[in-house]
């Protein structure tokens, strides 16, 4: 599930070349994961990086993961049951 959590979202990951030549990768849905590199193979590399940290680290904290697609990773809250 993970693994496909990390694929759907640089599915959708995003990039421009800054001014100084560098590349710059984002994802729309995931606030604040990004990241720049030199070269578009490097910033690849490091966006899902980032996305994989993030996602380990909001699981372990219990946020909420925002869904990409038909792909949920938050646990169902159920009745009765403070968040």
């Amino acid at each position: 599930m993970i693994t496909r959590y990390l694929h759907e979202a640089m599915c959708r990951a995003k990039y421009k070349i800054l001014e100084d030549g560098t590349y710059y990768g984002w994802i729309e849905e995931l606030p604040g994961v990004w990241a720049a590199a030199d070269s578009l193979e490097q910033c690849r590399d490091e966006l899902e990086s980032v996305v994989e940290d993030w996602l380990l680290l909001g699981l372990r904290l219990g946020h909420n993961i925002t869904p990409l697609g038909d792909i949920e990773l938050n646990m169902p809250v159920k009745v009765g049951q403070s968040q």
